[in-house]
């Protein structure tokens, strides 16, 4: 899996990445994502933040999918009731 660098960027990885989490997961706009980011005493404008969602974002969401766990060919069912002809029948 290739790391994602963050080499070049005046800010620190747990800021941007913090800032792409507000704006996506918690689905602030970017005006709000930046007064969150102020209030914390970090300066940084609304539109690094678009070019961080813009740069990073895909290789996170990448990253992200990479780490879901496979799902199985097999399935294990506990209790099943169906409704057969108007009536629940227990398999």
């Amino acid at each position: 899996m290739k790391r994602i660098s963050y080499s070049g960027y005046r800010f620190p990885p747990a800021i941007i990445q913090q800032a792409i989490w507000l704006y996506l997961r918690i689905t602030l706009n970017l005006r709000d994502v930046e007064g969150l980011l102020a209030e914390r005493g970090i300066l940084v404008s609304y539109e690094s933040i678009l070019r961080w969602i813009m740069y990073f974002g895909p290789m996170i969401a990448a990253d992200l999918c990479k780490r879901r766990p496979k799902p199985h060919t097999r399935w294990h069912l506990d209790e099943v009731y169906l409704k057969i002809d108007g009536r629940m029948v227990y398999l």
